[in-house]
């Protein structure tokens, strides 16, 4: 049974008379203003981007706490727990996008998590941009503000689609290196395979020869990469997975912790309080009360 932190939609968002599902464009402090309610912890159930560009406060992201600062851009993907605390200067530029907005012209589903911006599992989900980056930046925000408050011009959803593209890659080449200099594209390649099948399979494989042999490879080169790459082995980058959705499903369901442990495979309610408590130094009903009294 889940419990009350909201899960949003565009259309929540913006009202069923007006409701856009595949993108929208704004302001951020209007939509602070509009959206007060919001600064408790909550989740999207689309992809939304952040450019601040004035201001100061703190928001988190999957339980990382960030300071605000002019020249900050986050990045945020379905399912993600988000809260904040923006001072009353704060403003910037916010777009929020589903999916659909590219796979309807797009054939992979995957276009947008191809983007290195919106796959956490060794990148951060927060950015500040040197001056000249955030100017161009800026500059596309507020083009594709101005369409997107236009009127409907001609192939207005496709001109809006051609900016925010833009947009991803520029801020995917700003973004700092996931991996060590020196780390190859077919090794690249391999690492961004390894985060994806670790989305898709985490629930139920946590050891690193499970993705080893689905990437073809020894488990001793998987390890060897990751730890040359990122300078973590797979299985600490799997875990930190697994303990991610751990804190998600503590903080917004009314799961038992029990439920949770079956939930994420294992084999029972004390090994998964144990692996909690090894990794966090803390049991997962210590982090759930913890939790609940910051939400009150």
């Amino acid at each position: 049974m889940e419990k009350k932190m909201p899960t949003f939609s565009i259309c929540n968002l913006l009202g069923s008379d007006r409701c856009m599902t595949e993108v929208f464009v704004t302001r951020l402090r209007k939509f602070v203003d509009k959206h007060p309610g919001m600064q408790f912890p909550h989740r999207h159930n689309f992809y939304q981007i952040v450019l601040f560009t004035q201001g100061g406060g703190q928001h988190s992201i999957d339980f990382q706490q960030y300071e605000v600062q002019p020249h900050q851009i986050y990045y945020m993907a379905p399912g993600q727990i988000h809260t904040w605390e923006f001072d009353d200067e704060t403003d910037g530029y916010l777009i929020n996008f589903n999916d659909s907005f590219f796979t309807s012209v797009v054939n992979s589903p995957q276009y947008v998590r191809d983007f290195p911006l919106f796959n956490h599992i060794t990148r951060s989900s927060v950015n500040t941009l040197d001056l000249a980056c955030c100017t161009e930046v800026e500059q596309a925000f507020a083009q594709m503000l101005e369409e997107f408050e236009a009127a409907d011009n001609y192939l207005k959803m496709e001109l809006l689609r051609g900016i925010l593209t833009i947009i991803l890659v520029r801020l995917s080449r700003a973004a700092p290196l996931a991996f060590k200099d020196g780390t190859s594209k077919h090794h690249v390649a391999q690492l961004r395979q390894f985060e994806q099948l670790i989305e898709q399979h985490f629930r139920e494989k946590r050891l690193p020869k499970d993705y080893a042999k689905m990437m073809f490879v020894t488990p001793n080169h998987l390890n060897a990469l990751t730890n040359s790459a990122i300078g973590k082995s797979a299985g600490e980058i799997i875990r930190a997975r697994t303990l991610l959705e751990a804190k998600r499903l503590l903080t917004n369901s009314d799961l038992m912790v029990g439920q949770i442990a079956e939930t994420l495979h294992f084999e029972d309610n004390a090994y998964f309080t144990r692996f909690f408590k090894k990794h966090l130094g803390i049991t997962p009903e210590g982090f759930r009360a913890v939790s609940l009294q910051a939400e009150a």
